[in-house]
């Protein structure tokens, strides 16, 4: 066990590493021998992320179901100096969730930890483990008449804690913020093996520093996130979806405006959509079908959700005002589930469609609102220029200012040959990022896809106040190794 100085801190224990022939029987008699995985076949789905960038090795894959059990492998794995990757639904998309390829490291996999711990509805709260799945959680939400808002294409196999770990954002940011915002306190097993009990269901607690929020967003470096106290909100009583088709994103930032000034803080989702999306999407999905009569150059899926009656006529009148105004060119309001749900596809299976259209350069970055339009403009005529007959498809959450600048390839082009200027149009793209005072990563985190870009982009102070947090609560270097910092 780690001991600690004077300070608080963390000291690197004087044991050398076990050898492996007596570590995996110690590992089995804290979570059971059938919890833990070892043969190569069995490990596979935990070393390879959803866009086939990493593929790690594992020494094994032990998958606690407790808190307890956590704290006690943590203790062993600070003992023994054995490294530690934290691993949710095995979801995210910068490869913080692999493992390296040494093939010297433990996968703690969380997904037995799935159990609800309590509903308070006059709290509007609720307490859940780390490995329940977003999906879960919504419905756990839903059968206490109320609503958790976090809402991911991945919500039925992304975890809560991977959720809380990356600090994911989603469709609801807007009007809910992200995951940090929906979080009142948090369980955290540290990499001593103490666990951090901070499951406060308060929404007002001044006494000293908010630790829970040093975690969130930390993807696993820091500590280990077994449980979470997370806000509910009522259920709207009315939900309005429409689509609508614009000339370029300027209107669609003058809709957003719009949609503020007379609709207030019932604007809930706010998706920009390109028509180059949704030719791809027709393309490859089936029984998809165009949103309007006519073909435009923008498209916004915009949704309004309220407590108040009244809200079918206050979207009417807010279309009415846009098109009044030249911002909307047609607009198509969802009749009934199925059309919303119909709509929904349009913008869900876009990630897939291009995909199936060949190789794809993805950006998750945000920018000022007010910024997105120029940032868009300066990044499709510098990337053409690169790279004639390069795609933008630049879509996602307008409303909040996170766009996934992704570039497809010229048609027909050599996949692998356009794949190979990865590095190139990163640059050029953050680039344009920066100078727009964004981020290169909005939701999806640093893992290991973004590690070495950090540096440049990111303020040399914050970062070696990063650094020191991570030598301060983990000063052996034992969780997600090689991951953000």
């Amino acid at each position: 066990m780690s001991s600690k100085t004077k300070t608080g801190a963390l000291q690197k224990p004087s044991g050398s590493n076990m050898p492996r022939a007596d570590l995996l029987p110690r590992i089995a008699a804290i979570i059971g021998a059938k919890n833990l995985v070892t043969q190569a076949a069995d490990m596979v789905a935990y070393l390879n992320e959803p866009r086939d960038l990493f593929h790690g090795k594992a020494l094994c894959v032990a998958r606690p179901g407790s808190t307890a059990e956590v704290a006690a492998l943590v203790a062993l794995c600070a003992e023994t100096g054995t490294k530690i990757v934290p691993q949710g639904g095995n979801t995210g998309l910068v490869g913080g969730q692999t493992p390296s390829e040494r093939g010297d490291e433990i996968v703690l996999s969380l997904t037995r930890m799935n159990r609800l711990r309590e509903v308070d509805a006059s709290s509007n709260t609720l307490i859940v483990e780390a490995g329940m799945t977003l999906a879960q959680v919504q419905a756990e939400a839903d059968r206490a008449e109320r609503y958790f808002p976090l809402s991911l294409a991945s919500e039925g196999s992304c975890t809560i804690g991977g959720n809380l770990a990356t600090n994911a954002g989603g469709t609801a940011v807007l009007a809910y913020g992200n995951a940090r915002d929906l979080t009142l306190g948090l369980e955290v097993v540290l990499a001593d093996g103490r666990i951090l009990s901070d499951l406060s269901k308060l929404r007002k607690d001044n006494t000293g520093y908010d630790l829970k929020n040093l975690f969130i967003g930390s993807e696993g470096t820091l500590g280990i996130i077994t449980a979470a106290v997370l806000k509910l909100y009522p259920k709207p009583r009315a939900i309005e979806t429409v689509f609508v088709g614009l000339r370029d994103p300027h209107q669609a930032v003058r809709l957003l405006d719009l949609a503020h000034d007379m609709t207030g803080g019932e604007v809930k989702t706010f998706e920009l959509i390109p028509r180059v999306g949704i030719d791809f999407v027709l393309t490859h999905g089936e029984g998809l079908r165009d949103p309007l009569p006519s073909a435009h150059a923008q498209y916004v899926l915009l949704e309004l959700a309220s407590q108040s009656d009244g809200l079918a006529g206050r979207l009417l009148a807010l279309l009415e005002k846009a098109m009044e105004k030249e911002i909307i060119e047609d607009a198509a309001i969802a009749a009934s589930l199925d059309q919303r749900k119909a709509f929904w596809c349009l913008r869900e299976f876009l990630p897939d469609a291009q995909g199936r259209e060949g190789g794809s350069i993805k950006h998750d970055v945000s920018v000022p609102i007010s910024d997105v339009p120029a940032f868009l403009e300066e990044v499709e005529a510098a990337v053409t220029q690169r790279l004639p007959g390069a795609r933008l498809v630049a879509f996602g959450h307008l409303g909040d200012g996170n766009i996934h600048c992704n570039v497809s390839q010229p048609k027909d082009a050599d996949k692998a040959g356009f794949l190979a200027l990865w590095d190139e149009i990163n640059e050029i793209v953050h680039r344009i990022v920066i100078a727009h005072h964004g981020s290169i990563s909005a939701e999806h985190g640093i893992g290991r896809l973004k590690r070495e870009l950090l540096p440049k982009v990111k303020d040399s102070v914050a970062l070696d106040l990063m650094r020191t947090l991570k030598a301060t609560l983990d000063p052996q270097g034992i969780f997600n190794p090689g991951k953000v910092v």
